[in-house]
Parts: C-alpha cells; sequence; structure tokens
C-alpha cells in the first residue's frame, strides 16, 4: 500500500514543533489502558514509540511505568521532546533515527506503538523491521485521531481544510494506512479498535490545530484566507468561547508471529 514516504515526512514538520506541542490533541485514557492490557504490558517492558513527534504519545505511556524509546528524525520536534522535564518512574530516551533503520538491536523491545506517524512511512520496510526488534510475543500499536465529522462543528473545520491544496494527499493515505499491519504476513491477531476522543479548545487553539498540520498554508494569501475561513466556523459553532473537536481514536493492533527456524 502506498505510502507518504517519499514526500519528505521528516523536514516538512520543521517550525512546526511548538505548535505542533501546544495544539495537536491527547489520546484517550481508554485507549491508552486497553493497548496496555491486550498486550499484557508490565511495569519497565519497552515501548518503541516511532515517528514520536515531540513526545505527546511518549509521555502518557511513560505515565504509565513503561520505559520509553522515541525515534524521531526532525531535530526541532525530538529536542522539543527533549525538552519536557515531567517525572517518571523510568525516564524517557530520544534517538534520532527513523522508522525503517531504527538502529535498535533485534527482539529488544516488548511494543512498536506509531502514534499519528505511520502513514509517513516505507510500511513494508518498516513493518519488517518492526519484527526484526520485537521480542516473542510482542506487538505493534498503530493509533490515530481521526475527525468525526457526524458533528457539524468538526465537519465545519474539516470543509475548510479540504480547500487546501496537499489535504486529500495526506488525509486519504492517512486514513488507510493501518490495512498495511492488517494484510501484513509478520503479524496475527490483527484488528481494529475504535474509541471515541474529544479536544476542547478556544480560538487560539483552533487555529493552532488547523496550522500544526504539515500540510497547511504557512505564508502569504492563502494563509490569510484559511485563517480568515477558520475563524468564521469558530464565530458560528463556539460556545462561551470555547468549541470541541470530536475524533474517532483507531488503534490497529498486531501480535509478532513465532516463525519457527527449520534446519
Amino acid at each position: 500500500m502506498k505510502s507518504e514516504s517519499d514526500r519528505n515526512p521528516t523536514g516538512r514538520f520543521s517550525g512546526l514543533a511548538d505548535i505542533y506541542a501546544k495544539s495537536r490533541p491527547s489520546y484517550p485514557d481508554e485507549a491508552l489502558d486497553f493497548i496496555v492490557a491486550h498486550c499484557g504490558l508490565k511495569p519497565g517492558d519497552t515501548m518503541l514509540d516511532v515517528g514520536c513527534g515531540t513526545g505527546i504519545s511518549t509521555r502518557l505511556f511513560a505515565q504509565r511505568n513503561l520505559q520509553l524509546i522515541g525515534i524521531e528524525p526532525n531535530d526541532d520536534m525530538r529536542l522539543k521532546a527533549e525538552g519536557d522535564h515531567s517525572s517518571f518512574t523510568y525516564l524517557p530516551v530520544y534517538l534520532k533515527a527513523t522508522a525503517e533503520q531504527t538502529g535498535l538491536n533485534p527482539n529488544s523491545v516488548n511494543i512498536v506503538l506509531c502514534a499519528q506517524a505511520f502513514h509517513w512511512f516505507n510500511q513494508e520496510v518498516c513493518l519488517s523491521e518492526f519484527s526484526r526488534i520485537l521480542k516473542t510475543p510482542g506487538y505493534v500499536a498503530l493509533m490515530w485521531n481521526e475527525r468525526d465529522e457526524a458533528d457539524p462543528f468538526t465537519k465545519a473545520y474539516g470543509d475548510v481544510l479540504r480547500e487546501w491544496p496537499e489535504t486529500k494527499s495526506v488525509e486519504v493515505p492517512r486514513r488507510q494506512a493501518g490495512q498495511a499491519l492488517l494484510q501484513s504476513e509478520l503479524f496475527a491477531d490483527k484488528k481494529r479498535y475504535n474509541f471515541y476522543n474529544e479536544q476542547v479548545v478556544d480560538e487560539v487553539g483552533m487555529l493552532g490545530r488547523a496550522f500544526s498540520a504539515s500540510y497547511a498554508p504557512r505564508e502569504g494569501a492563502e494563509r490569510q484566507k484559511a485563517e480568515t475561513a477558520l475563524r468564521a466556523v469558530f464565530a458560528k459553532f463556539a460556545d462561551n468561547g470555547q468549541v470541541t473537536f470530536r475524533y474517532e481514536t483507531s488503534v490497529y493492533l498486531g501480535s509478532k508471529k513465532n516463525v519457527e527456524k527449520v534446519d
């Protein structure tokens, strides 16, 4: 299945670290706790967070007493993650690496996580790499927040984003990317699970959410046009100075196959 790995996924996020860290939604506790329970993770088990960005998902799982390794090739994003000084039982470690070449030893991690990132990778290559570095048993977890446009505000917001030139070319592959794990012969017990999520923001937060996207216009007339349209949506739907994004958080899980060696 086609990925976005040929569209400079590293460079296109340069300069977005601050707004990304401030504006992106979190992930629901129900989804995070489900992953931990489903995969039988214990305190001190190692999770590799691939394409960890500014460390949003990394910190959430570190709070659950896992040993996190975050890999992120974009220097701005990784340095933002490293600058967090939260207190955890096991301090996360951040490395400059890619999904396709993690640099980790074989059979060294309990679970590989990709949160809002897997669609940017060469999926066939990185799934092979994940299988190589996973212990047996070991798991892959792919997670995305996708807009739930059954909600009127969230749909109106999405309608503005769909006016941007690159939106379709990024969002359509993103929604389909989890199929690569479901179809992979390297993993068993593969399934998709869905969870409810929401994000309450003021107007500044809504604009930040929009312009943290790698495909958002960054300057000039197109940026001004987009901001004007977004402000109009906010004015229409705001209640007491806030709006609520509705999301469906999708989690794809698969376990590493135990391939027996033949003499």
